[in-house]
């Protein structure tokens, strides 16, 4: 091993310069992911943001990372209405398949009601629940 390098704690992470760096390495070896971010959100006539969904698609697929509703406006439809918001922008990006995570006090059996199927899970993550890993078919 090279002396002269060594790891050092970053307070601030270099996104600009490990993002590229992993960007760079997986354009060459799988082709460009044609990365694109998506959001929708729920507003009321104040302009106000009272939930919304935020994603990407890359690589054909949907990968919803946040989704979040006011609680009390939870159970009226609005988190259908946003999730089939952010699957039909990716079918029209040419995604064929979504995938998310969500925490046993978050929403499992909201995504699986709509088709989404458990490919994996963490248990004791945070300690006491569960993290689980999702994704569907579009």
């Amino acid at each position: 091993m090279d002396q002269n390098i060594k790891i050092v704690y970053q307070k601030d992470p270099v996104w600009e310069v490990i993002g590229q760096g992993i960007t760079d390495f997986n354009k060459e070896k799988a082709g460009d992911d044609h990365g694109k971010n998506l959001c929708f959100v729920l507003k009321n006539e104040q302009d106000e943001i009272l939930g919304g969904v935020i994603g990407m698609t890359y690589w054909n697929w949907l990968y919803i990372n946040l989704m979040w509703i006011r609680e009390d406006l939870r159970g009226h439809g609005f988190g259908h209405q946003l999730l089939i918001a952010a699957e039909e922008e990716a079918l029209k990006r040419g995604s064929t398949y979504a995938y998310l995570d969500t925490f046993s006090f978050q929403a499992p059996e909201f995504y699986k009601k709509y088709g989404y199927l458990e490919f994996g899970r963490l248990e004791d993550f945070p300690p006491g629940h569960t993290r689980y890993f999702l994704m569907k078919n579009l």
